[in-house]
């Protein structure tokens, strides 16, 4: 296996004249064996960072590394690297093993025999060993997937390159699948870049996450310090569903003053805040509080807009008045009942709130990981 890194790589398509800055100055390493999510919207880069690491893209300026070893200019099949696209890329006039054998064949010297034993060995290991013998169009799609899995382990390569492999999967077998890759890539040690735009497979199979927007680099971590550390709001914004509530304020010596509230702020809190004079206060849904009587500094009378039962727990869309333009949701247990149109006071804590400059969208404070394990009851 191998360490892969990315040195300030970028990416610049011609279209007719125009540059088009597709990936801008990329910094990105992953150790031995690490796991690495790429997620971001569509369009934001990630694919065509992965394409340009599997040498299907030039790159325009930076360096990609395999170890030592610079590949920016080596042919695909000379990176030692496999790639599990989207469309699962199977030959349908081949079987199962013929798909699988066919990279080995045409890259290596191994023998027959010996390509007949990793294959079946695989096959074996992905649950697919019966269906060796069956074409592409006899099998559903999670088979598929294995098979282009297959087709990947079998070259053991230095990395594995995936371009969102179960987008095409339905719900209940994509998270299926998303505990397979886990346990199958810890079980081979393969250093991965995996490509989705789906936030839950980020936070759920990546040992860390890196986040892009148009192109730009927003912040590498781990799950957990993207969800409750964002470097800016875009990334507090992104990771989380619902997403991060925002509600721009103006400083006013302790408090934040909003358009529909006023937020008062500790001598902590006005600290982290220094000199800038306009701010976005984020907090997740799940950590405002729904409480029966207003007799708090952050206590705010709201009306209940709409409720979005999800069984364990209900979204509930909040209003500050009936006639008011903004609207946040909370989070609460699925087992409480509330309605349309009912009066609720919510409670917004200060130890749980994001401030984020309102010009810049950087991070001037988030809740901080110690206190999250501060909260977190004893088992």
């Amino acid at each position: 296996m191998a360490q892969l890194t990315l040195d300030h790589v970028t990416k610049v398509f011609d279209d007719n004249g125009t540059d088009i800055v597709a990936v801008d100055d990329v910094n990105i390493d992953l150790a031995d064996g690490e796991f690495l999510v790429l997620v971001g919207p569509s369009g934001c880069g990630k694919s065509t960072t992965l394409r340009m690491v599997a040498g299907l893209e030039s790159v325009t300026s930076g360096d990609i590394r395999l170890g030592d070893r610079v590949i920016n200019d080596a042919s695909p099949r000379d990176r030692d690297i496999a790639m599990v696209f989207q469309s699962y890329a199977l030959y349908p006039h081949m079987t199962v093993r013929e798909n699988m054998s066919f990279g080995l064949e045409e890259s290596t010297d191994l023998s027959n025999d010996e390509i007949s034993r990793k294959v079946t060995e695989t096959a074996e290991m992905l649950d697919i060993g019966e269906l060796l013998d069956r074409k592409p169009r006899e099998l559903s799609g999670g088979q598929r997937q294995r098979v282009a899995l297959g087709r990947a382990i079998v070259r053991d390569p230095e990395v594995f390159l995936m371009d969102e492999p179960l987008s095409n999967l339905d719900a209940k077998l994509r998270s299926g699948m998303r505990t397979e890759l886990q346990r199958l890539q810890e079980n081979l040690g393969v250093t991965t870049m995996y490509v989705t735009h789906d936030q839950t497979e980020a936070m759920t199979m990546g040992d860390r996450i890196a986040i892009l927007d148009d192109g730009k680099l927003q912040q590498v971590a781990t799950p957990l310090e993207a969800y409750h550390q964002p470097a800016n709001q875009f990334v507090a914004g992104f990771i989380g569903d619902p997403s991060m509530n925002f509600f721009r304020m103006e400083v006013r010596d302790d408090r934040l003053v909003g358009d529909e509230f006023a937020y008062p702020i500790s001598q902590r809190t006005r600290e982290s805040i220094g000199g800038t004079e306009h701010v976005t206060l984020g907090i997740r849904p799940e950590d405002i509080e729904l409480v029966s009587d207003a007799d708090g500094d952050h206590d705010y009378e709201t009306v209940v807009d709409v409720v979005e039962p999800m069984g364990n727990e209900n979204n509930v869309y909040l209003n500050f008045s009936a006639d008011s333009a903004t609207t946040f949701v909370a989070t609460i247990g699925g087992m409480r009942s509330v309605e349309a149109g009912q009066p609720v006071v919510a409670r917004i804590p200060e130890s749980a709130i994001h401030l984020f400059d309102a010009e810049s969208g950087e991070a001037l404070q988030n809740r901080t990981l110690d206190e999250l394990e501060d909260t977190e009851p004893q088992l």
